[in-house]
């Protein structure tokens, strides 16, 4: 009987504590910028291929209160940070903070992770082969913004926090098909429900590992573990 819901289910916080452990590497020595940098970290790789709706951002961040949404907006708007015309877009001053961020996101890689290329291929197919569901945010934040001459640190951390969108659609879809809101299913406590759409959440989720031999998520899997 196919495992690939169960491999999902085992890669999905290792992919998260991964990502997370290089964001938290990476925080001394950076310099902040003179303004609230907000919700651009989370944009960084998205903003300098694609613009944004309001309507895009909602879906990315499903769970955030629609007005403290609106509140970043806002901020990010009377600061500079961004500029709205049909949709919301980077300005020179948001394009020279992720230029820096990536900087040292990449010098970060370098110090911390070991050789892994094999790993940012395997991830980028992986991304290629995750589903972009109309609506969802997979296709807002994917593919990310990689720079030429990137190094395999920095493609690998880019294209797992894109690839964490993946999960989310599959996540909203399964809640939203057991008529939950989002304020519900961040409430929803462990019981039949909860586990009904972790079930769903997984076997969606799992699609795009499909692509992968039986070696390589084990292989994904032991190496992503490693980084953390």
């Amino acid at each position: 009987m196919p495992t690939f819901h169960l491999f999902a289910a085992r890669i999905a916080p290792v992919i998260d504590a991964a990502h997370v452990s290089l964001h938290a590497a990476a925080r001394p020595g950076f310099e902040h910028p003179a303004f609230t940098p907000g919700f651009l970290v989370d944009l960084r790789f998205t903003l300098p291929l694609r613009p944004l709706t309001r309507a895009g951002l909602s879906t990315i961040y499903r769970y955030t209160k629609p007005t403290d949404l609106e509140e970043e907006v806002a901020t990010h708007l009377a600061q500079g940070t961004l500029k709205e015309t049909d949709a919301l877009h980077p300005t020179p001053k948001t394009t020279a903070f992720i230029e820096a961020l990536y900087a040292h996101h990449e010098a970060t890689a370098a110090r911390i992770w070991p050789d892994v290329t094999h790993l940012a291929t395997m991830v980028a197919r992986v991304l290629a082969a995750a589903p972009r569901h109309p609506g969802g945010a997979l296709e807002l934040m994917a593919p990310p913004y990689e720079p030429t001459g990137a190094t395999p640190g920095l493609l690998l951390f880019n294209r797992l926090a894109a690839l964490r969108y993946s999960r989310a659609d599959a996540h909203a879809a399964a809640w939203q098909a057991a008529g939950l809101t989002a304020e519900e299913v961040v409430n929803l406590r462990e019981g039949p429900l909860h586990a009904e759409i972790e079930h769903a959440t997984n076997v969606a989720a799992a699609e795009p590992y499909k692509i992968l031999t039986d070696g390589e998520r084990a292989e994904l899997h032991t190496g992503l573990s490693a980084l953390i």
